[in-house]
């Protein structure tokens, strides 16, 4: 209620700040309603998630996402707006004001359109290099395709799903690597939406790692399932790969948080490696949050996969994320530890995308030609 009641604040702040200044009356009018079925979409969107039809609930969930995308984008453009109208206020007589109102709105439907392209497209292939001292030769060119923060649920169905299935196998990788928050919802209701991950193929196999999603919609009901899709579930575990007479070390923690939800599954890093052979020659590991890094690279690890920061998913937001999240996107080195974070091969909330694309990562593990200290 607390949400729904500043929401509502905010819509009558961008409607007083905008709709008297628009260029044509009935323009103004025709913005307050806007404003107000977007202050009853986004709540009747989260109420609906109650319905016993889920077809029914998915319907309002889109249009309660879309009106929530309209609105971040309207509220940023609004305060923007009036930054731009006091820096101009000793040089100007309010000139400005109708023609940037009216950009307002213009400029929002456009960035959500443009937006919601972004986000419903099947993710683009990012190709990124790892650099590892003393990798052996039969490691080098080794393959770890990762997907991350599908969000399967109300708004990604099964054939998003089936084309990053497909995508995926195309590239012919030596291991996937899925990082956590794949689903936004039951066993019960989604079942059908990650069938297709069952077709993932890698010639070591598929691995994944529960994110704080996971824990929100039963995780342990969801590790079970992706388990019967041929997922291999690393829970604060490893497995050993054997590949061309080397041996790599993959292995996999339960997200930052699970500890909130189950004790037993506090992330532990240290755990994870236990018993590894310590003749291997490289050390991965999956961990859905980036902040998994410190402790990762204490246990000796290599290289750390993450998510979950969706690299912002859409701007201004990406500002954001460092105040929760060591790296936001990309490849970036801790001490003796590289850490890909990737910016999410779905999205979640609004259906929205902008400045942070979408990516299936393809990562290939080369032998570094230059000394790669801690930086």
């Amino acid at each position: 209620m607390r949400a729904i009641g500043l929401m509502a604040l905010l819509n009558l702040y961008i409607g007083w700040r905008v709709a008297p200044n628009l260029p044509w009356p009935a323009a103004g009018v025709a913005f307050l309603l806007l404003l107000g079925l977007n202050a009853l979409l986004v709540p009747a969107a989260f109420a609906s998630r109650r319905l016993p039809d889920r077809a029914v609930a998915d319907r309002w969930t889109w249009a309660g996402m879309l009106a929530l995308g309209l609105f971040s984008m309207l509220l940023v453009l609004t305060l923007l707006r009036d930054a731009v109208l006091l820096a101009a206020l000793p040089f100007s007589h309010g000139g400005f004001a109708p023609a940037t109102a009216a950009a307002v709105p213009v400029l929002a439907l456009a960035a959500v359109g443009w937006g919601l392209y972004e986000a419903r497209r099947t993710a683009r292939v990012r190709e990124v290099d790892i650099p590892i001292a003393g990798l052996p030769a039969a490691l080098h060119g080794f393959t770890i395709v990762q997907i991350t923060d599908l969000h399967v649920g109300p708004t990604v169905k099964r054939p998003y799903v089936q084309a990053i299935v497909d995508a995926v196998n195309r590239l012919d990788a030596d291991a996937i690597a899925v990082t956590g928050d794949l689903v936004d919802g039951r066993v019960a209701d989604l079942r059908a939406d990650v069938q297709p991950l069952a077709g993932l193929r890698a010639r070591h196999g598929s691995f994944f790692v529960a994110g704080n999603h996971e824990y929100y919609s039963g995780a342990e009901e969801w590790l079970a399932h992706l388990g019967q899709l041929g997922l291999r579930v690393l829970l604060n575990e490893h497995v050993t790969l054997d590949h061309e007479g080397a041996r790599l070390v993959l292995a996999g923690v339960s997200d930052w948080s699970a500890h909130h939800f189950i004790a037993t599954h506090r992330s532990d890093p240290h755990a994870a490696l236990a018993g590894a052979p310590p003749e291997a020659a490289l050390r991965v590991l999956l961990a859905h949050q980036p902040r998994s890094a410190p402790a990762a690279a204490d246990a000796g690890f290599d290289l750390q996969l993450s998510g979950h920061t969706h690299g912002g998913q859409f701007w201004p937001w990406n500002f954001f994320v460092p105040l929760q999240q060591p790296f936001t996107a990309g490849l970036h080195r801790l001490r003796n530890l590289w850490v890909y974070t990737s910016r999410g091969t779905g999205y979640w909330g609004p259906p929205l995308r902008l400045g942070a694309p979408s990516e299936i990562t393809r990562l290939r593990l080369v032998a570094a030609t230059t000394p790669t200290g801690a930086g």
